[in-house]
């Protein structure tokens, strides 16, 4: 890749539509961002022209801070937490039903007079991430554990991969072969046996609340506390950071089953590099659990996507954390909104 920035013409603001919040970023003429990274409330279970009103606060609130008006921004970049083609939603994941069907881009569009290029989060956080590393000649597989599991493909040259209908990489989606007793687990969307169903906010939920019901953990501080399940599994985090035997027990198991399916990815995809996202980039446990992820890699990857039988035996696939937290979504999609206006 070439070092040279590249000159576009205006701002683009990229905004990344989350379950819980609207982050808003604005890039300028050379592709770098313009002030600091703007968060706001999404209101998308309410309905997407309530979360058009916090995407319009986003984008006022970019302009006022670098002292800029509407006319300075020639594009605009949205992502969206869900799968979608062409501007459509076609499932409305943590969505409120209104979303799905329904021609986001377009209807936005009109709204702020502006084009819009859309994809989904997993590709916005992806190309973010290419981006910010400048001196990356192979592409990049992101994956990112959260609430589902989102993943992106940048290709060699900084390609995005989004599939003939914009609906690649729902890395979640794919089978791994684990049980729970003799049972299939269920992800959110009623997928028997998906990577999902094992590594998500949603399968923390159901294999803490059995660990919670068994003998062995009936003294555990989670619970002595008034919770619901919800609520505890969003504390397991803190717990982990601890060194808390259950917590870690859980994300182990987490980590081995993803770093096992990352293998097979490696067989259809050979991306050279593996980028973690989500919230456990940022924990103190994440250096752990990137080596739980590798011990599931290398019990299913063929030798050879793990290290080069030629000398020096260079590893081939790399496996590094997210540098761009939460800003890396919107960054990308801003960016490629540049790029397709160009």
């Amino acid at each position: 890749m070439s070092n040279d920035k590249p000159t576009f013409q205006g701002h683009c603001a990229g905004l990344d539509i989350g379950g819980s919040t609207v982050k808003a970023m604005l890039v300028d003429t050379h592709g770098e961002q313009v002030g600091d990274l703007v968060e706001v409330k999404s209101h998308v279970d309410e309905g997407y022209p309530k979360t058009f009103g916090q995407l319009r606060l986003a984008l006022d609130t970019l302009l006022s801070n670098a002292s800029l008006t509407m006319e300075a921004i020639t594009a605009i970049g949205l992502d969206v937490p869900a799968p979608c083609s062409n501007g459509v939603i076609w499932g409305k994941a943590n969505l409120s039903p209104d979303w799905v069907g329904t021609d986001i881009r377009e209807a936005f569009s009109q709204e702020i007079e502006r084009p819009i290029f859309m994809t989904n989060d997993g590709n916005a956080a992806a190309y973010g991430e290419f981006l910010m590393r400048p001196q990356l000649t192979s592409g990049l597989l992101f994956v990112a554990p959260g609430t589902g599991l989102a993943g992106g493909l940048v290709l060699p040259g900084g390609y995005l991969y989004e599939g003939a209908n914009g609906l690649a990489m729902e890395i979640g989606a794919i089978s791994v072969p684990f049980r729970e007793g003799s049972s299939l687990p269920q992800d959110a969307n009623g997928r028997e046996g998906s990577l999902e169903a094992w590594v998500s906010l949603v399968a923390i939920r159901r294999q803490l609340e059995a660990k919670l019901q068994s003998k062995r953990h009936a003294s555990h501080p989670l619970n002595q506390q008034d919770l619901t399940i919800k609520e505890k599994a969003f504390k397991l985090r803190d717990y982990a950071e601890d060194g808390d035997g259950l917590a870690l027990e859980i994300f182990r198991k987490q980590a081995q089953v993803l770093g096992f399916a990352l293998g097979d990815q490696c067989s259809e995809l050979d991306p050279g590099l593996i980028v973690l996202g989500g919230g456990l980039a940022e924990t103190k446990f994440r250096d752990w659990y990137l080596q739980e992820v590798r011990r599931g890699f290398q019990r299913r990857a063929s030798p050879f996507y793990q290290q080069s039988p030629i000398p020096p035996h260079e590893t081939t696939t790399r496996f590094e954390w997210a540098i761009g937290g939460d800003a890396a979504a919107a960054f990308g999609v801003a960016r490629k909104a540049q790029v397709e206006l160009a």
